[in-house]
């Protein structure tokens, strides 16, 4: 068993989950699409967002691929400090916009305090 096995195993026993549910090579697939695709910070979130749709109900093989062809079809902006594109036409297609709750913008960091 190599290291990234052995970190996989004990998280899994110390979280109580399967370890068979943990397909090491798909999420790395998944983290090296997000990051290459969109930006690097992007493939932790990714695999995290996966995790939740998997946690829901989803298989990760159909999750991983979903957002793996969503990054592979997205256009990162030409250079840093530019504006993102658009959204891929496949992905406006299928999906709207989720709610976020309320908005901070134009308050100042003590308005909540």
């Amino acid at each position: 068993m190599n290291t990234m096995e052995e970190w996989t195993a004990a998280v899994c026993a110390d979280l109580g989950l399967d370890p068979a549910a943990a397909d090491i090579t798909i999420v790395l697939d998944l983290a090296r699409d997000a990051a290459h695709g969109v930006a690097r910070p992007a493939a932790p979130v990714t695999t995290y967002l996966v995790g939740v749709a998997v946690g829901l109900g989803m298989t990760l093989p159909d999750a991983a691929g979903r957002i793996s062809a969503l990054a592979a079809d997205w256009k990162a902006p030409d250079a840093p400090g530019d504006s993102p594109r658009p959204l891929p036409t496949s992905y406006r297609s299928r999906h709207r916009p989720i709610a976020t709750g309320r908005s901070r913008v134009g308050r100042s960091r003590g308005a909540d305090r």
